[in-house]
């Protein structure tokens, strides 16, 4: 009579022990501790009178120093790169109260100060208009500025808006657009704010993020100027 296996408790199925292997995480990597184990087990093992050949103990051996030298990289290679992750907060931290350009930054509004940016134009441009948004995204001021030059023009507000006002003090932005030659387009302006904090990004290259005045944060990286 044939017996019903997957009914008796404590007996395991080939389907059953097949499925848990399966679903059970196989590790395939052998460790600096798994080699010793396995290598001084053999060593233990050995038929005395067919011993290892010379050849493949230090064939062994060598494997054994590669894959110890390897750690020991692996090891020194995280302390540098923690170490090196540790100078960049300190050398970040110098910004800290400095003035970055900021792509697409906030602009500062003070009692006595308006911030300016800075737009880049190759061809040069025949004519720019100037946007001020507020920070609710409300249109304030309308500037037009003349024929500009190829290369770098700096943006200034004189902090009125088109009421006849003077602009509250707090954080506003920019948006440009050019005409030159009869083609329009919107370039990416760089306003000038203030480094509040600095902070890792948490990725493996390291990036540091700085925090501007107007809670934007910036990559390290794309910042193209610093003032005092």
């Amino acid at each position: 009579m044939a017996i019903d296996t997957s009914s008796i408790s404590g007996i395991m199925t080939t389907a059953q022990y097949n499925a848990q292997k399966a679903a059970t995480p196989q590790n395939t990597s052998m460790g600096q501790s798994e080699f010793l184990t396995l290598f001084t087990t053999q060593l233990k093992n050995q038929d005395p009178t067919d011993p290892v050949k010379n050849e493949a103990f230090v064939a062994q051996l060598a494997q054994f120093s590669q894959l110890e030298a390897t750690t020991a990289m692996k090891t020194s290679m995280q302390g540098l790169v923690s170490s090196m992750s540790n100078d960049r907060i300190l050398g970040a931290a110098s910004l800290m109260g400095k003035q970055v350009a900021v792509p697409d930054g906030p602009v500062e509004v003070t009692s006595t100060t308006v911030a300016q940016g800075t737009i880049n134009v190759p061809a040069g441009a025949d004519g720019i208009q100037l946007q001020v948004f507020n920070d609710k995204g409300i249109l304030v001021r309308t500037q037009i500025m003349g024929a500009q030059a190829p290369g770098d023009v700096t943006l200034s507000w004189d902090g009125m808006t088109d009421g006849g006002t003077a602009a509250t003090n707090g954080t506003y932005r920019y948006v440009a657009t050019v005409n030159s030659k009869g083609t329009m387009s919107k370039p990416t302006v760089n306003t000038y704010a203030t480094v509040t904090g600095v902070k890792s990004a948490g990725t493996a290259d390291g990036a540091m993020l700085l925090e501007v005045v107007g809670g934007k944060t910036v990559n390290l990286a794309d910042v193209k100027r610093i003032v005092n």
